[in-house]
């Protein structure tokens, strides 16, 4: 598999000795679906800022699709598009103009544009909205309308900055089912986000970025499985009171229907059942008290900060 990312030993120091990203080293795959996970102020917005070449970086080296992003910055920007974070185009203008400026940005020709702005508005569900002014849009249309510039001129690379931050569950799950086609027809995407359970949803590898420097990176599948511990919210069929808890296990009880269980990592559920059973209780569901990504990038920072 060709690589769509690579970024070694990525340093920005600004005015004053503060270090933003501290010898980062990434990789993305082509075709992947890529979190970028972190706290406020962890260094994500300097990245993509480099990325995008928005913010210049003290060292280190950045191919995109082994094109040297710091040498040729233009030929680089033209296999990414962008979703930032804040509504950044004229509301002022029609959707389907703003897609057709942003594609002479990058010198395609109107009568490509125009066919093309056209296809990727129907794509996105705005297809009956190519002559409404921005600024009288949902936030739903205007976030779809982000993505669609982001994608005028086909980009190889699509970066996702919190695409979904303030927004609804009906958007997300609608903006979910946009990027997963998308990515499914081969575009690769970076996606930073703090709904963890979307980047568990969506992607298939992750990086934890922590005061400039990467904690963990890899499969997200195989992260979690790493944990120590999960905690599970179990329903029983009936109340039950448990005298003598089973062994291996600390159980908690939240009402006379419902349990919380730690369960260590390498146990599994069958185990937790039979353990159960044998005490006289019957599960008839169960989730987790958190979300497993969100267990994996509190352990993570938590001990990247002590």
């Amino acid at each position: 598999m060709n690589t769509a990312l690579s970024i070694r030993n990525l340093c920005k120091t600004y005015s004053g000795g503060l270090e933003a990203l501290r010898g980062v080293d990434l990789d993305v795959q082509e075709g992947d679906f890529y979190a970028l996970l972190g706290p406020n102020g962890a260094g994500k917005s300097t990245l993509i800022g480099i990325l995008t070449n928005l913010v210049r970086p003290t060292a280190g080296e950045i191919h995109v699709f082994g094109v040297d992003a710091r040498a040729h910055p233009e030929r680089a920007r033209t296999l990414m598009g962008v979703v930032p974070q804040e509504f950044n185009f004229n509301v002022f203008e029609k959707t389907l103009e703003i897609l057709v400026f942003q594609a002479g940005l990058y010198g395609i020709p109107r009568n490509v544009a125009l066919p093309r702005a056209q296809e990727l508005l129907e794509r996105l569900g705005l297809g009956d909205q190519m002559n409404q002014i921005a600024r009288h849009l949902s936030g739903g249309m205007k976030r779809r309308l982000m993505v669609a510039r982001a994608l005028v001129n086909a980009p190889r690379l699509l970066i996702l900055d919190e695409p979904t931050a303030g927004v609804d569950i009906e958007l997300r799950r609608g903006l979910w089912e946009i990027l997963t086609d998308l990515n499914q027809k081969g575009t690769t995407i970076i996606l930073t986000t703090h709904y963890l359970e979307e980047a568990e949803h969506l992607c298939r590898n992750l990086a934890i970025i922590d005061h400039g420097r990467i904690l963990e990176q890899g499969p997200i599948q195989d992260l979690v499985r790493r944990l120590e511990m999960q905690t599970f919210i179990l329903d029983l069929a009936a109340p039950a009171t448990l005298e003598e808890p089973p062994a291996g296990f600390q159980v908690r009880p939240i009402d006379p229907s419902r349990l919380e269980i730690d369960v260590p990592g390498g146990l599994t559920l069958n185990q937790v059942f039979a353990a159960l059973e044998a005490c006289g209780v019957q599960v008839v569901s169960l989730r987790n008290k958190s979300n497993r990504l969100e267990e994996l990038f509190v352990h993570l920072v938590g001990r990247g900060r002590q």
